[in-house]
């Protein structure tokens, strides 16, 4: 935290170094004190985080896994929990809606050992918030499970989900549209894909088009009548000198077609991948409102803060305990790491409400009402 440097590079509890000035104790003490009260009065929602479970129906291999003491020690309130069904082959009929809810099963199995229950409106949602509760919101990532059966969204809906995200690495079988990192082959949006869309807002799911290419997108914006959500993504012009930059890029979204999903009233969440620190983290939101405005930016890590779970061993790996699950080597929990770097950057309290859950919260509330 640069609070942090400051104090450490301070020779003298005064104003100037080397002809710079640079701020008080006093100032230092402020800011920090303003960094605490904001981080204790703000929902701080990760839209789109991986709880990963056995999807073979194996539960009772299960560690007891307690969510919201994961979700206390990095500093999250409210996530969207997820998972995604394509991690392996999908060779048979059935086999996606059986993964799907063997997920669900399981992670009932989590909630249960946690004491929590999801979180299924926007009124639950405040209510979960004002009074001290972790907000857990279903998710599921790719609709492989439909399996050309639109009936399923309502299974879906009764079994707890609450964002919808159509897409994600494998095209589902029959296909909804065309994914990012994929040859394109139909279209944009495949007609199953549009009445997936229809079908969301009529039960009153929030859709997520994470891992949806520009022409998908396009199209399912011309189709869906309430905003909509892409949890985790950044700017394709935030590529920087990171290893990963060539594998990121089609995973990024343009200004151009960030405005598109803004002006139709949606919120983009922006993800860590491209940040080697929570300060370049902080740069890359900022880019992000510097583009599509305040009001259409939240955060989505895509990461994972309860152990790992193997495919191909059928077993967890250790808990990692670390306080920050982006940033191993950062010695304070993630969103208050995140916090700070926003109030470096001179966000107000009212805009890191906003950034931090208010804008997740406003489309959540326009999709889950009837």
């Amino acid at each position: 935290m640069k609070i942090g440097k400051m104090l450490m590079h301070m020779a003298v509890s005064g104003i100037l170094l080397m002809g710079t000035t640079i701020a008080s104790a006093a100032d230092i003490s402020a800011t920090e004190h303003k960094v605490d009260e904001i981080y204790r009065h703000v929902i701080r929602m990760d839209t789109h985080l991986h709880v990963d479970v056995p999807m073979d129906g194996n539960i009772e291999a299960m560690p007891k896994i307690d969510i919201g003491k994961a979700m206390e020690k990095t500093g999250i309130n409210a996530i969207g929990m997820t998972f995604a069904v394509d991690y392996v082959p999908l060779t048979r009929r059935g086999q996606a809606y059986e993964r799907f809810l063997n997920a669900l099963d399981a992670q009932d199995k989590i909630l249960e050992v946690s004491g929590i229950q999801r979180t299924l409106t926007a009124e639950e949602m405040m209510d979960n918030f004002q009074n001290g509760r972790a907000i857990v919101i279903q998710e599921v990532e790719g609709a492989h499970f439909l399996e050309g059966d639109i009936s399923r969204m309502q299974t879906a809906y009764d079994r707890s989900v609450r964002i919808f995200d159509l897409f994600h690495d494998n095209d589902a079988s029959p296909a909804l549209g065309d994914v990012y990192t994929n040859p394109p082959v139909y279209g944009g949006l495949t007609e199953l894909g549009a009445e997936a869309i229809r079908e969301s807002e009529r039960l009153g799911m929030l859709v997520d088009l994470a891992h949806a290419s520009d022409g998908t997108v396009k199209i399912a914006l011309k189709i869906a009548t309430k905003p909509i959500l892409i949890s985790h993504t950044g700017l394709n012009t935030r590529l920087g000198e990171s290893k990963m930059a060539k594998f990121m890029l089609p995973r990024l979204i343009s200004p151009e077609m960030a405005k598109e999903v803004a002006a139709h009233g949606g919120v983009i969440g922006v993800w860590p991948h491209l940040a080697s620190s929570p300060q370049e983290y902080a740069l890359n939101i900022k880019a992000m409102v510097d583009v599509v405005g305040i009001d259409h930016v939240t955060i989505g890590t895509d990461e994972k803060i309860t152990p790992e779970y193997d495919e191909r061993t059928e077993s967890y790996r250790n808990e990692d305990n670390v306080i920050n699950h982006v940033w191993k080597d950062v010695n304070d929990t993630f969103y208050h790491s995140v916090i700070a770097e926003l109030v470096e950057l001179g966000y107000s309290g009212d805009d890191i409400y906003k950034i931090c859950g208010g804008n997740f919260y406003r489309v959540f509330s326009q999709a889950t009402q009837k």
